[in-house]
Parts: structure tokens; sequence; C-alpha cells
């Protein structure tokens, strides 16, 4: 049980995970972690670096509200609160180490490996698997591999999928609703008292969003292609997710 999501300032300055968008700290409850947005921001696997400042403030607070709306729709999730612009209170997760790529649309890397004209609607959302290792640059990883390797079972790969898909409904709608494509996005699990829950975050970093009526960017593709700066394309996607009806930010 989670007491009382800490007493405010009461956690400790162990740091248990360094990533390349996020740190993770260990707070004085075992079950509970402090999450802190960076402004770094990284292309290539890590191999191009560059810090933006407010960069992680607003990742942290379009992270927030897709994760509130989605706890709204039943999804659970490892979000607690807020504790400031770049931090985050979560419940402390067993990472699974598959990265989880839904695709509406082609585009990136589905539309290099296949040759494919980027920007074509997928007849069915694709559903790809990475293995979250930077020293391998994430290798693509199928069932047979995963379930070899013991990193989930059958069970919860199909938990899994079938939230995924949920998901990919719950945000295709919300984004259609500000007149943005979610094209496609990662997503991050943990096995948390025996349930498989979301973690990780979702905002412009990990997920391709296109303007619906110009198709322009509204996420770190700006940055990948150096199309200048992704500041401006991740405070569009905030204030329009402000201003959809229903929705919080806190």
């Amino acid at each position: 049980m989670l007491r009382n999501y800490l007493k405010e300032a009461n956690y400790l300055d162990q740091l248990i995970y360094e990533g390349k968008a996020k740190d993770v700290y260990q707070t004085s409850d075992n079950e509970v972690l402090r999450m802190v947005y960076k402004n770094q921001a990284t292309a290539l696997n890590g191999k191009r670096m560059e810090e933006i400042p407010g960069k992680g403030s607003l990742n942290r607070q379009i992270s927030n509200i897709i994760f509130t709306y989605l706890t709204n729709n039943g999804i659970k999730t490892h979000f607690i609160k807020n504790m400031s612009e770049t931090e985050q209170l979560v419940k402390k997760t067993d990472i699974i180490p598959i990265e989880f790529v839904l695709r509406n649309v082609i585009s990136g890397s589905f539309a290099r490996k296949f040759n494919q004209i980027e920007g074509t609607k997928l007849l069915s959302p694709v559903l790809e698997y990475y293995y979250k290792s930077d020293a391998l640059d994430d290798p693509v990883i199928n069932e047979s591999q995963i379930f070899a390797l013991k990193f989930v079972t059958e069970l919860e790969i199909i938990e899994i999928k079938k939230q995924i898909l949920v998901i990919n409904q719950l945000l295709v709608q919300l984004f259609k609703k500000i007149n943005i494509d979610l094209i496609d996005f990662k997503l991050e699990f943990g096995r948390y008292h025996g349930a498989i829950i979301l973690a990780d975050e979702f905002s412009p970093d990990n997920a391709r969003l296109w303007d619906t009526t110009t198709h322009d960017s509204l996420d770190k593709d700006i940055f990948r292609k150096e199309q200048g700066s992704i500041i401006p394309a991740y405070e569009e996607v905030l204030n329009r997710l402000k201003t959809e009806k229903g929705l919080t930010n806190v």
C-alpha cells in the first residue's frame, strides 16, 4: 500500500536509472519513485544530444494530461502525482524490457525498411516489438524470442496487446478532436502487484503527431531532421490538449 504518496519532501537522492529523457530516483517509500523529465533531446539512439530549455516541463505536462485521460478511461498506469514542473511521483514497477510500437500510418523506419510511401494509412494498426538496449541499438524482437528469453509470458503479451489497442483507440479519438493525426507511438509497461500497467511517458518525444490539415510534424522528428526548434511544436500540442473539454493538466 502506498504511504500517502509520500510526505511531500520526504524523498531520497538515490539515482536508480539515468535515461536520455528522464532520470529516476528511489524515494523513502520503497513502492514510489521520483521521475524527473530532462531538457535533453537525443537522436540516432543517443549519438546526437542537445539541451533544449523547457522541453522537460512540456513533456511532463503533456504526459500528465494523456495519462490522466487514459486513467479516466480505465487504463491502469504508474502515475501518482506531480511534484514540480519537471517531476512526478510514480509507482515502482518491474519494467518489461520491451518497447511496444504501434503504427497507424506509414512513417519513419517502417517507410524506409519496406520502401513505402510515408503518410499512407495502414489498413489496420501494426504492432512491433523492440528489445530495450542502448548498447544493441534497440533491436527488433519477435514474440518467440520474447518468450524464449522469458521477458513476458504468453498470457501477459495477450493482455499487453489488448491494452495497447484500447489505448490506441482512445488516443486516436482524442487527438482527432484537436486536429492532430496520431501516426505512431511507443509504450512501455511494467508489473505492479501482479498486474500489467502502463509506465514511462507519452509525449511528442515518443509519438509521431501530425497536424491534420497541414501534415506538419508536431513531434521529435523536427529535431531528428534538424528542421528547427521543437519547442513551438510541443507547446502547440500542449495548448491544443488544454483547450479540449474534460481534460485536466495538474
